[in-house]
């Protein structure tokens, strides 16, 4: 795999990107403010949502219980995997023991995870992608590089053109409507025709046994009701106690993500059909996945067990705005992928993951559980640190930095220095290039310096 910075330097050169990004991006951030302002009290209830996770993490055991023996009691078979690769092998093996040769594929970020479309491929299992943008995704044979919005990289241009290249009866309009009904003739048969469907969960609850998902565009129901066997695949901090606290989470996920009051299709399946139902599978099968949910718990990490995966963060990222979520190498980009990718995948090989932040706090205030990503990522900085996973160069510059700026005299004199240096760089107001520097000044321009620092206009300001 390439480093962070060979793939954010290739998102950077991208102007492409960066539109489609900011088309998205843009019209979530202010959908979700007109949302917000519209809510009553969003602080308070960002505090109860915070609180309804920390206590399931706290108690995560017993509720696991809960939910096994009530999912049971319902109809259901419960599966428990502690790695990808063991939740991937039950998955196949259901899939086996149903015969399917195919499987309709409701979007899910914890199936991403654990690599179930490669093992599916691997064990010779058609697979068809029924949410519109994993749809896109899985025709350009891509990554998703969003968690609500998987093909958030591509504009509505590059997806007219694949649709054109790949449909069987491709859209003639140049319309967004045009090309949703291309996509539709070419998924409906595939979803009412599949021998399995697979979906992952919004949220688990424990007094029921029930399984939330949330989409707006009803692939979750069309691809997991028809097929006779319903597979689900859920991480094991989507626990809530109670119905009440689901319709609470439910509430902050939708306003968060997209802006909406509740999603087109919110929907709850508690085991298989029974008699006299009118429809539903035969059988339905939940693999709890932990692949290290239970490390993160025990490691300091358990605020990061809260995330509902609702996309604000990203969305309200300066980073990602710029470079995407391919560049981040994992399944979860933006902040909150800053601070799992290292778990899942290890420090040593994604330490850049945490520099790829200001550390301006957005993050956190448009949390709707209030995860305090800014200080989790400082957490990963300060071990990358003492594991001696930095570059010489950089233990070496900020050693250097530390020995100037524990002399104040020192430190003054070079701050002066340096400000008019960099001055005689600017041209009207911004600075083109900045020598021994110049991946500040690659893809921007940097603003020209004020004559003085801050304190020593802090000082000037003081002596009036």
């Amino acid at each position: 795999m390439s480093s962070f910075t060979t793939r954010a330097d290739a998102a950077l050169a991208d102007p492409i990107l960066k539109i489609a990004v900011e088309r998205t991006a843009g019209t979530a951030q202010a959908k979700r403010a007109i949302a917000i302002d519209a809510f009553p009290d969003f602080e308070a209830a960002r505090t109860r949502a915070a609180a309804i996770k920390d206590h399931v993490i706290a108690h995560l055991g017993p509720y696991l219980e809960q939910f096994e023996a009530s999912a049971i009691a319902a109809g259901a078979q419960v599966y428990w995997a502690q790695t990808a690769d063991e939740a991937c092998r039950i998955v196949i093996a259901i899939c086996k023991a149903a015969g399917a040769k195919t499987v309709a594929r409701s979007k899910s970020m914890l199936g991403e995870e654990i690599g179930l479309p490669h093992a599916l491929e691997e064990a010779g299992i058609g697979r068809v992608e029924t949410d519109l943008a994993e749809h896109i995704i899985q025709l350009a044979d891509e990554r998703p590089s969003h968690i609500i919005w998987p093909a958030m990289h591509k504009t509505s241009e590059q997806v007219s053109a694949l649709f054109k290249a790949k449909h069987r009866t491709p859209h003639q309009e140049e319309t967004i409507a045009a090309m949703a009904q291309s996509a539709r003739r070419e998924l409906r048969g595939a979803m009412l025709g599949a021998d399995v469907g697979i979906s992952g969960a919004n949220f688990l609850i424990a007094d029921s046994g029930a399984v939330c998902t949330v989409t707006n565009e009803g692939n979750a129901e069309l691809s997991l009701v028809p097929p006779r066997v319903h597979i689900v695949t859920a991480g094991i901090e989507k626990i809530v106690p109670s119905m009440p606290h689901a319709i609470h989470m439910l509430r902050m996920l939708a306003r968060s993500a997209t802006g909406a009051a509740l999603t087109q299709y919110t929907t709850f399946y508690t085991g298989p059909r029974r008699p006299g139902d009118r429809d539903g599978p035969e059988e339905m099968h939940i693999v709890l996945v932990d692949n290290g949910r239970t490390k993160m718990r025990e490691e300091g990490l358990a605020e990061m067990l809260r995330c509902i995966r609702c996309g604000a963060c990203m969305n309200h990222c300066v980073v990602f705005r710029q470079i995407g979520g391919h560049a981040y190498g994992g399944t979860y980009p933006g902040p909150m992928g800053a601070v799992l990718t290292p778990t899942l995948d290890g420090l040593a090989a994604t330490r850049d993951l945490a520099h790829a932040c200001t550390l301006n706090g957005m993050c956190q205030q448009v949390c709707p559980v209030k995860i305090p990503l800014p200080t989790l990522l400082r957490g990963w900085r300060e071990k990358s640190w003492r594991e001696g996973l930095e570059p010489t160069s950089m233990r070496a510059g900020l050693g250097l930095w530390a020995w100037v700026a524990t002399r104040p005299a020192l430190y003054r004199l070079g701050t002066a220095i340096a400000i008019r240096a960099i001055r005689l760089l600017g041209r009207k107001g911004w600075i083109a290039r900045l020598p021994l520097a110049g991946g500040w000044t690659q893809y921007r321009d940097l603003p020209k310096p004020a004559a003085q620092s801050f304190m020593a206009q802090y000082h000037q300001e003081q002596r009036k």
